[in-house]
């Protein structure tokens, strides 16, 4: 027999079966001792109508006339069942006397005072004067049976009905103990990817509270560690653009203030890694910021208000004129989500649609009213090996534009600690070219 896995189950079936088998045995024991009970009862009965009778029978025989048939029947009053039946003879064995319906066959000779069995029923035997007058008082052993049985499954009745009510109660008592485990997975399984808050275990029964503790106290070093490599990436990035942004203000003077064309040349090549770098601190910034949590907002916000203005800010730019087409809804969409957060993932989908999309097509950008943001470009299909490797940070796939290839691993990381999920597409859904990116916020359809 293969034991389940869950714990609840086991403590039902093996506790269920443990009562079942102390109900059984307790059953059995208490049918053989109310079957001694009840022979005891039988005999004391069955000797007690012998020593009734024989005193009578003795008068009886005793009063008649010497001319009277030895062999007397007594005749009944009225028809009924007959359990015991006697016989009552002399020293050599005569019928004196005997009951109405008794059998002669049944009863052995007489060969002494005491309980005898047959085959078929238990005889009490008692003797009168010396002897000379005997009586025997049989009893049928299948009536004993019979009665045996009625007392057997009225006892067995009751325990049909406790033992299935034990293991119910069995099940719903260990269910009803199993709840705070129960609560306790399911405060973990809702945790997102960026809460590390320690967990309620006030309740737990004191057998899992060391496990309980052991996982708050794994997940008090892992927010530690992780707190410390954000904070590392974040400072990192921020004491950069300080320097960065001095360096490049020293070489884009110097390219104004040089004549020389190879050295104005140099320092071009100097302002565009420059900036390149200060990109990269900037995007740092944001994946520090997406993964350190605090992505959800206490009050819900319009995230399309949000999106407008963020597009609208964007086409100022000379790259993206006239290059995004907005769809918004005509209600607000509302969601929890930080708007900070919120702008982040939207411009580097954005972002990434303008770097890779082909410039003869705009951008579409379009949010639904179920809460679903969908950033499509036009340009070659992405190979699926490569599709599911582009969100990882510093991947770039096949792109021959410029770029970090962090941001769609920023999108990731704050649909991730928000409860969303990003979907990446490629070709498109009715076309042959294109990539779509679509961020479905948290208790979107």
């Amino acid at each position: 027999m293969i034991a389940p896995r869950s714990l609840q189950w086991r403590l039902s079936l093996w506790l269920g079966l443990g009562i079942t088998l102390l109900w059984a045995f307790a059953a059995v024991v208490t049918a053989q001792k109310l079957r001694h009970e009840m022979n005891e009862v039988f005999d004391s009965a069955l000797e007690e109508t012998g020593q009734r009778l024989l005193p009578l029978a003795v008068r009886d025989v005793v009063g008649r006339d010497s001319d009277d048939d030895a062999n007397q029947s007594v005749a009944t009053m009225r028809e009924h069942n007959e359990y015991f039946t006697y016989v009552v003879r002399d020293g050599e064995g005569r019928v004196l006397l005997r009951s109405h319906k008794a059998d002669l066959s049944v009863f052995p000779p007489f060969t002494g005072m005491g309980f005898a069995d047959t085959p078929t029923h238990r005889i009490y035997s008692d003797a009168a004067l010396q002897g000379t007058i005997t009586i025997s008082v049989a009893e049928p052993l299948s009536r004993r049976h019979a009665v045996a049985r009625e007392a057997l499954l009225g006892l067995a009745l009751p325990l049909g009905l406790i033992v299935p009510a034990s293991l119910i109660g069995v099940w719903a008592v260990v269910r009803l103990s199993m709840a705070p485990l129960r609560r306790f997975r399911s405060q973990i399984e809702a945790r997102g990817a960026g809460d590390l808050t320690p967990i309620s275990a006030t309740d737990l029964p004191s057998e899992v509270q060391p496990n309980a503790q052991a996982v708050n106290h794994l997940l008090e070093r892992l927010r530690r560690t992780l707190e410390a490599e954000r904070s590392f990436t974040a400072n990192s990035a921020h004491e950069l653009r300080t320097p960065v942004a001095a360096a490049l203000a020293q070489t884009q003077r110097l390219i104004i203030e040089t004549s020389d064309e190879a050295a104005r040349e140099r320092a071009r090549d100097i302002e565009t890694a420059l900036r390149r770098l200060f990109r990269l601190s900037e995007k740092l910034m944001q994946l520090a910021r997406a993964e350190g949590g605090r992505l959800q907002a206490a009050e819900p916000t319009d995230v399309a208000t949000i999106l407008r203005v963020l597009v609208g800010e964007m086409t100022e730019g000379a790259d993206a004129a006239g290059r995004i087409e907005l769809t918004l809804p005509d209600a607000p969409v509302l969601s929890h989500i930080d708007a900070d957060a919120f702008a982040i993932l939207a411009r580097n989908l954005i972002e990434n649609a303008l770097k890779h999309g082909a410039r003869q097509e705009p951008v579409r950008v379009a949010l639904s009213a179920g809460g679903v943001l969908r950033v499509a470009n036009a340009g070659p299909a992405v190979p699926p090996d490569l599709l599911a490797r582009l969100s990882e940070p510093f991947e770039r796939g096949q792109a021959q534009a410029s770029g970090t290839g962090l941001g769609l691993a920023i999108a990731k990381a704050i649909a991730a600690g928000t409860g969303g999920r990003i979907e990446l597409l490629s070709p498109r859904e009715g076309r042959e070219d294109g990539f779509e990116a679509s961020f479905r916020m948290s208790g979107s359809a």
